[in-house]
Formats: structure tokens, sequence, C-alpha cells
């Protein structure tokens, strides 16, 4: 994606792991661009050692979200941001970002907190914890009645309740003299991890608010993957031949073009209409055959209101057949 714009798209094997398209994306586009530098913007499955140190050999630069859990560096990071300077990604948004020192010389890091994800995230947390507690609290009681005794039973038991709610997150239990023992202590380090993501670069002149728009464009990605697989109907695939596949997407992929390129006239001629509703909107109009007398002829329905708005933001007048 460039500015919005879909310029090129790849097919890869799907067991092939995500850190391994790093190294064939950046050759093809330097060999079909001629790019001389890239800034690759990659989400957490993109990160490895690997591709960290070929980007850096290269001279390209990068642009990484990191894991938040089970990685003691990122936690720190949040923690420093605690008591860092934030400031807002922009008037309209209540999102806001932190600089905060790296691991290593070079690195910068950038803690966002997002506001509409903070809200989410806690409400997701508030339901887990709940239903979990509850059935822990129904599982002790079993163990106390002498219901249940063998530790393997008792220790599978808490582990599909722990992995039914993401229990495993913000509960730690052990089995103490027949009774269970639960300890929500990682609830606190949830609730510090909620709302945020981390983003890793070593770029020099890219300030806070420019690596935070850069890396949120990787949701306008995602959204294009969701519009090729629902709306435009890349899948189900329903070819065998690794050729035939790849035209396949090559043609979905032209589709997602003029889906973009509907979504931007749209908002130039200011209608509130997502490309979806635009789609649905032109459906209306039909390819008409009709006798008149004993004369065939053929024509096109106006279609509705909106059809006929949509048609006027992209200067089309003539409907002939």
């Amino acid at each position: 994606m460039a500015n919005g714009w879909p310029i090129a798209h790849h097919v890869f094997q799907g067991n092939r792991h995500d850190s391994e398209t790093v190294l064939p994306i950046v050759a093809d586009l330097e060999k079909r661009f001629g790019l001389r530098r890239i800034v690759f913007v990659g989400d957490r499955g993109m990160v490895s050692t690997a591709n960290l140190g070929f980007l850096w050999s290269q001279g390209h630069g990068f642009l990484f979200g990191l894991r938040r859990r089970r990685s003691p560096e990122v936690l720190e990071y949040v923690r420093k941001a605690q008591s860092g300077s934030w400031q807002p990604c922009s008037p309209e948004e209540k999102d806001r970002v932190c600089e905060v020192e790296g691991a290593l010389p070079g690195q910068r890091i950038f803690v966002v907190e997002s506001a509409e994800r903070l809200a989410y995230e806690q409400a997701m947390r508030e339901r887990d914890v709940t239903k979990t507690r509850e059935e822990l609290g129904k599982l002790a009681k079993r163990i106390e009645k002498g219901e249940l005794r063998n530790r393997e039973e008792i220790g599978s038991c808490v582990a599909r309740i722990l992995s039914l709610h993401r229990g495993h997150r913000y509960f730690r239990w052990s089995l103490r003299a027949g009774k269970l023992q639960v300890s929500e202590e990682p609830v606190e380090t949830e609730k510090l991890l909620e709302g945020k993501y981390v983003i890793l670069t070593e770029e020099k002149d890219l300030s806070p608010l420019e690596a935070v728009r850069a890396y949120k464009e990787l949701s306008e990605v995602e959204r294009a993957f969701r519009k090729l697989k629902d709306v435009l109907e890349l899948r189900p695939i329903y070819h065998h031949n690794p050729k035939r596949v790849r035209a396949h997407v090559f043609v979905a992929a032209l589709a997602f073009l003029l889906d973009r390129l509907l979504e931007k006239k749209l908002k130039a001629a200011n209608l509130p209409f997502s490309s979806e509703q635009a789609w649905a909107a032109l459906r209306t109009i039909h390819l008409v055959d009709f006798s008149f007398g004993s004369e065939k002829r053929r024509g096109v329905t106006a279609g509705n209101h909106q059809a006929r708005q949509i048609l006027s933001a992209l200067r089309i007048s003539a409907r002939e057949p």
C-alpha cells in the first residue's frame, strides 16, 4: 500500500511463516520499483533477528510492532512510559504516544495508547476475569467436598477453565493441603498493558507522530485483506494449479484496486456511503430487453437515488447498453 493505494501483492504457500516473507518482498520492491531505501513496516509476526539484520545490512529501515506478552523488555518499556512525556497523536483522537529509551544503542521505542483499544480490552478482561473466577470457585468447592482428589485430574480441570476465557492471563494457581489456591496477581500486569502497543525502529528522523501514523497504515492492509476475503469473495479458491491460484488472486487484487478507487471518489464527493453500500446501490441498475411492437430494443434502468449519486461522483452520464 502507498498512500492508501495497493501497488503490489505477493502469493506465498499457506504454511510459510510471516517472518520468512520479508526478504523476498524487499528484493521484489527493489527490483520492480527501483527503490534504493525502504522503511519496512510490519506487525509482530514479521519480527525476527534475521530480518532486522538483513534490513540493517542492506541499508533499509524498519518499523515493527513488538509482542506485548511474554516479553520482559516490552513490559519494562510500558512501565517507563507511565512516568514519561506523552503527546496526543492528533487533535481528533484520544490516542497518545510516549518515546522511551531502547534496550540497545540506536533503538527508538514508541509506546502508544489507543483509547478505543483500551476500552475494548478492559471490557474483555472484566468479562473474562468474572467468568473464570466463577468457574474456579465452583471447582474449589468440588475439591473441598472430596469430589476431586487426583492431582492430575484437578490440573486438567483448571487448565480447561483457564483456556475457556483466557484465564491464564489473569490467574495463577496451586494445590496446597488439598485446597485450590488462586492468585489474581497477573491481572495487574494485564492492566498495565491494556490499550497499548509498542513500536520499534532505528529511524533517526522519524517523529513519534509519524511513526504512529505509518504503523497505523497496517490496519489499512488488514482491512484490505478482510475486504478481499469477504466482500470481493477471494475465497473459496477452487483452483489446484499454482499458476491459476496466482491468476485468481491477481483478479481479486484488481477488483480491490477498483474498490479503493470507488472509496476515494465517494469521499471526494462527500457521499456518506461505504464501497459495499455503493456496490449494492449500483446493482439496482439493470440491463433490460424489451419489445416495442415488432422491434426489439435494449435499455439501461436509472437505478435508485443512491446509484444516481454514485454515477455522478464517478462522472458517468452515458449508460448506453
